[in-house]
């Protein structure tokens, strides 16, 4: 059984996800940690759980999804692993953090690659991987059906949904994402989201008022 838990970091208050299950194998999923302070709470929660960190994952490359990739990496010696189409937004992380003025050095390449249709693997555990572009190119998201929840990143929020106003963003696709890959998703699974509280794919499509089954505002 996979458990969860949540850390909201950074100046754009971006969820990371620490997932880990039975073996204490786990995974970071998106590390926005920007500072020291941000980086203890982290290193404190993997402490407290015994944990052994085996993979950095990213949903996307937006800079407040990867401002804390190099320290994991080097903290721990693990692979960083993201979509191959998610390669140039990482590339730009350096030059996005200086037009907004953040602490930030480098975010290495992935080592590793996923891709849909495949499984993101740790300890006993393995979640679906679903390619879920539109906010931005290489965006999946990672569904855990027993334990009836997805980590989805920026696509789908309470309520809202990714924009698509930055480099690579494209409004089309990302409702064809929302209404092809995750409205097909069981009502009851948890949305864990890139930023905000959670919601279930049920809600979202009863009353998301951007997308909604057969109706797309954009």
């Amino acid at each position: 059984m996979i458990s969860l838990r949540k850390f909201t970091f950074n100046a754009f208050a971006e969820n990371t996800y620490l997932l880990y299950d039975e073996t204490k194998q786990a995974i970071i999923i998106d590390p926005g940690m920007m500072d020291n302070s941000e980086e203890r709470l982290m290193l404190n929660a993997i402490a407290e759980e015994e944990l052994n960190p085996v993979k950095v994952v990213l949903t996307h490359g937006h800079i407040d999804h990867v401002l804390g990739v190099d320290f994991c990496m080097k903290k721990f010696g693990i692979p960083l692993v993201s979509h191959k189409k998610a390669l140039p937004t990482i590339g730009m992380a350096e030059q996005v953090s200086r037009m907004y003025g953040l602490p930030f050095t480098t975010c290495p390449d992935p080592t590793e690659f996923i891709e849909e249709g495949e499984q993101l693997t740790f300890g006993n555990s393995s979640m679906d991987v679903l390619f879920v572009p539109g906010h931005a190119p290489g965006h999946v998201a990672f569904v855990d059906h027993d334990g009836k929840k997805v980590i989805a990143g920026d696509v789908l929020f309470q309520g809202s949904v990714g924009r698509v106003d930055l480099p690579g963003g494209d409004a089309p696709l990302l409702a064809k994402s929302i209404q092809e890959k995750m409205y097909a998703l069981p009502d009851e699974m948890i949305v864990y989201c890139g930023h905000g509280p959670e919601t279930t794919i049920g809600i979202e499509k009863q009353s998301n008022p951007f997308v909604r089954p057969g109706f797309s505002a954009f």
